[in-house]
């Protein structure tokens, strides 16, 4: 009875609760994380549940960006499946390092070295050796690489992207070595090595064949290295940004073109016109994307030589002289061209301008910054004709008179950017751009006529808004930042720098938009550390923070800083009341890159020394030149091996 009086207690008793993601595959709970890609606070929420979620989240991660040298084995230990490491904020990593990331990671097959100073040919040949599955390496800014470095690359026979931008170094013999052993490469950047010439780059095209994308932005060559790239039966991407070797008499010689190509970049070509670029175009059917900046004169005769090309969608011509002769004949294209810029364009006026955009309805992107001659009547033909606009910049267009912009709102309701800083827009404007519900980025800096009631518009229609600049707006308060903090709650990044009616109502309010990265309250005279503390505990994730000349935050601002803001990256404290205790604070900050100290009266040369020392992820730092005789050139010498960069001012108090 005893017995059987136990099983019937037993059979009482309630079952064991299980864990319901028990019953979920690996692939189903990998899926869930992929959904948190875009989310650092939620992965790392999830692997802190419990130990079994920690060790799910190791495994899924296939993508590492140590924040500091000493961190990367002792990550790589727990990540034990990542593929893509990213070593740019590593700028320590040495031979030896490479090799233990060589020997514990064969399965690797995309590594960036773009700020690694201390490694060598030696560490570059362990990691390919050990690496046979490498598709990917980033060597951007490593000035000290030589060909010998180069030559170690070339044993990745399976590399399809490389970059050597600014490996000022590296010659044709280095780039040799890489064309014969990395023929799968499919993408090449070698931006500003200047000491390789056309034999290296007619290398990489008659080696490569697989090449996509070239980068020569800057390398000294000539049009002799063009026939083979332009063979190149894949090729779609050229950048031949400042090559001043590259003329009109050259590229005459080209018997052909490439039929592939979808962009070509030729920004900054002074020595090439629209007989060159005929010659570099013709037969290229489908160009997509063409970038002539500060080139060549926009004139009918360049207009004319682009005419066939049906499928280009996308131009750029910011800083070249126009004619209304060639902006006319740019409308007369067969291409329907989606994106135009004419920033800073000198000669653009409301006759050529409404013509154009009368014939290229299907504008989505324009962009007429500095276009100091047009007036009500070019915004008037834009609007008429592009209501399909997604994005209008039209900064410091000041012949643009106020009742312009109230047509923006009616006829252009798909935008998701404008720009009009430094205009004439008032209330009225603002209050008929809110209907544009899509906006995400609105500047409207150094906009007078706009006070708290635009904003209180703006902030009713415009909810998903992101991106806010209203440098030295001074028509704003306290009453329209608040407004702006109720209606816009996925706000991003604000701009309320030299606004002097803000205060720390403003900040408050603000602390309400959690998602803030970015927050510029520089000359806000009124602010303190009380509002800065506020707006810091609550978004967690700002990474910017500009308080220049916020003579009222001091240490006891720097102390929620330093325990709050663990992902900040930059901060700006010039002419703050901080002291050496809310600097040394900031030490704890393991992310902070960027800081500039100019001008912190309670700063002494100790408290500096120390600061500097702590703040051991620091890779740019500016400073008065003040501090330079009173702090040891040892430590200079320190933070500069530790891949720091210190600038130097000597700007008056």
């Amino acid at each position: 009875m005893k017995k059987q009086k136990s099983i019937i207690l037993k059979m009482d008793e309630p079952l064991p609760i299980s864990n319901p993601f028990d019953f979920l595959t690996e692939e189903i709970i990998f899926a869930i994380l992929d959904s948190l890609n875009d989310d650092a606070f939620a992965k790392k929420s999830f692997s802190l549940v419990c130990k079994s979620f920690y060790f799910i989240e190791s495994r899924h991660r296939k993508t590492l960006r140590p924040l500091s040298s000493d961190l990367v084995l002792r990550t790589l230990k727990r990540y034990r499946f990542v593929s893509e490491l990213d070593l740019s904020l590593c700028p320590r990593v040495d031979d030896a390092a490479l090799t233990q990331i060589a020997l514990s990671r064969s399965s690797l097959r995309s590594i960036n070295l773009s700020r690694s100073r201390l490694f060598t040919h030696n560490g570059l040949s362990s990691l390919v050796a050990n690496c046979a599955g490498l598709v990917e390496i980033d060597l951007s800014n490593r000035a000290e690489l030589t060909d010998t470095a180069a030559a170690a690359i070339a044993e990745a026979k399976n590399l399809e992207r490389l970059s050597l931008a600014r490996c000022k170094m590296v010659t044709d013999m280095g780039i040799g070595c890489v064309a014969v052993g990395c023929k799968k490469l499919r993408f090449i950047s070698l931006k500003w090595c200047l000491r390789v010439s056309d034999l290296g780059v007619g290398l990489i095209a008659m080696k490569c064949k697989q090449i996509r994308a070239m980068d020569l932005s800057f390398v000294p060559i000539t049009e002799k290295c063009l026939p083979p790239i332009l063979e190149l039966e894949h090729l779609e991407d050229l950048v031949l940004e400042g090559c001043p070797g590259i003329d009109d008499d050259g590229l005459a010689t080209l018997k052909h073109s490439s039929k592939s190509l979808k962009t070509l970049d030729m920004s900054n070509c002074q020595n090439v016109s629209h007989v060159g670029l005929s010659s570099l175009t013709y037969g290229a059917e489908y160009l997509q994307r063409l970038f002539l900046a500060y080139s060549l004169s926009v004139t009918a005769d360049l207009a004319k030589c682009l005419h066939n090309i049906s499928g280009l969608q996308s131009i750029k011509l910011d800083g070249c002289s126009v004619t209304t002769s060639g902006i006319k004949a740019i409308g007369n294209w067969l291409a329907s061209l989606k994106e135009l810029s004419l920033s800073k364009c000198m000669g653009v006026t409301d006759e050529c301008l409404s013509f154009l955009v009368q014939t290229h309805k299907g504008l989505r992107k324009l962009d007429i910054t500095c276009c100091r001659k047009i007036t009500y009547a070019s915004i008037d033909s834009i609007t008429n004709s592009c209501t399909s606009l997604t994005s209008l910049r039209m900064e410091s267009c000041s012949l643009v008179s106020k009742e312009a912009f109230v047509l923006i709102g009616q006829r252009c309701q798909f935008l998701e950017e404008l720009d009009v800083t430094d205009n004439e827009i008032d209330n009225e404007g603002l209050k008929s751009i809110s209907r544009c519900s899509k906006l995400l980025t609105l500047k409207l800096g150094i906009c007078s006529n706009i006070t708290d009631d635009g904003l209180t518009h703006v902030a009713n229609g415009c909810s998903k808004l992101k991106e806010l600049d209203l440098y030295r707006s001074s028509g704003i308060t306290d009453e329209g930042i608040t407004a702006i903090a109720h209606g816009c709650p996925a706000l991003e990044m604000i701009n309320i720098a030299y606004n002097d009616k803000i205060t720390d109502t403003s900040l408050i309010s603000l602390s309400k938009c959690m998602l803030l990265k970015a927050l510029e309250i520089r000359g806000c005279h009124s602010v303190s550390s009380v509002g800065l503390s506020a707006i810091v505990m609550e978004c967690r994730q700002l990474m910017v923070l500009d308080i220049k000349k916020c003579t009222n935050v001091n240490d006891d601002g720097m102390i929620p800083v330093a325990q709050f803001s663990k992902n900040l990256k930059q901060i700006n404290l010039s002419y703050c009341s901080v002291t050496d205790v809310g600097l040394l604070a900031l030490a704890s900050i393991k992310r902070l890159q960027c800081l500039t100290i100019l001008h912190l009266s309670g700063l002494t040369p100790n408290g500096l020394a120390a600061a500097l020392l702590a703040c051991r992820g620091l890779t740019k730092v500016k400073l008065h030149t003040s501090f330079k005789p009173l702090i040891p050139q040892s430590l200079f010498e320190y933070m500069e091996a530790r891949g720091c960069v210190l600038h130097w001012r000597n700007k008056a108090f």
